[in-house]
């Protein structure tokens, strides 16, 4: 099986991949976001119960308005659990790995992450977004918004959820690739568009 290893070492660092961005107030709001996370006691515990060491590798870009509001969790996970690892690459420059991790098959949407074993073997992905949000984002009440105003209930619905969905699904992601007998890759399922009502939150 192919090892992404190689290019899990050219990516960037949190901090590295910050003071590479071009868009400073993007990096302000995620150094905020960043320093009030604190990642679930339970959701940490289930990550050190996982039998081997994992790197996530990301698919992202400095430019993108839900990246903010994630890669600082992201970050905050993996500085909480002793068996994780966290690069970033941009998207734009590996669009062969993104061209495999497609949203429903079609769409380039950003961030994505990548779930490597020790060998580098990728072994499940998860992205853009918390599959509740997604789901809205695609309904058409939110695609008929104007941009900016479903760019603020956005914004607004990862503040309140404070990290819960993204953490959440990675480590069952996480879970589910330990458990996985067969090394096959995990991708996510389609995610149908919602009702169009901006979802709640995750407990």
């Amino acid at each position: 099986m192919t090892s992404l290893l190689d290019r899990f070492q050219q990516g960037l660092s949190y901090d590295a991949w910050l003071a590479a961005s071009t868009y400073p107030k993007y990096v302000a709001l995620q150094q905020s976001i960043r320093a009030r996370a604190e990642v679930a006691p339970d959701l940490v515990a289930r990550v050190e119960a996982l039998d081997r060491p994992w790197h996530l590798l990301v698919l992202s870009a400095d430019w993108c308005s839900d990246a903010v509001s994630i890669e600082p969790w992201l970050d905050a996970l993996v500085a909480s659990a002793s068996r994780l690892s966290l690069r970033l690459l941009d998207r734009d420059q590996y669009l062969d790995l993104m061209d495999q991790h497609l949203t429903n098959g079609r769409s380039r949407s950003i961030p994505v992450v990548l779930v490597l074993d020790e060998r580098g073997v990728e072994r499940g992905w998860w992205g853009p977004r918390p599959r509740a949000l997604q789901g809205w984002v695609m309904s058409d009440a939110a695609q008929t918004m104007p941009k900016e105003e479903r760019f603020r209930e956005q914004r607004r619905w990862y503040t309140e959820d404070r990290g819960r969905a993204i953490c959440s699904e990675l480590v069952a992601l996480l879970e589910r690739c330990a458990q996985s007998s067969d090394g096959g890759l995990i991708a996510p399922d389609p995610i149908p568009p919602s009702t169009g009502e901006l979802p709640g939150h995750t407990e």
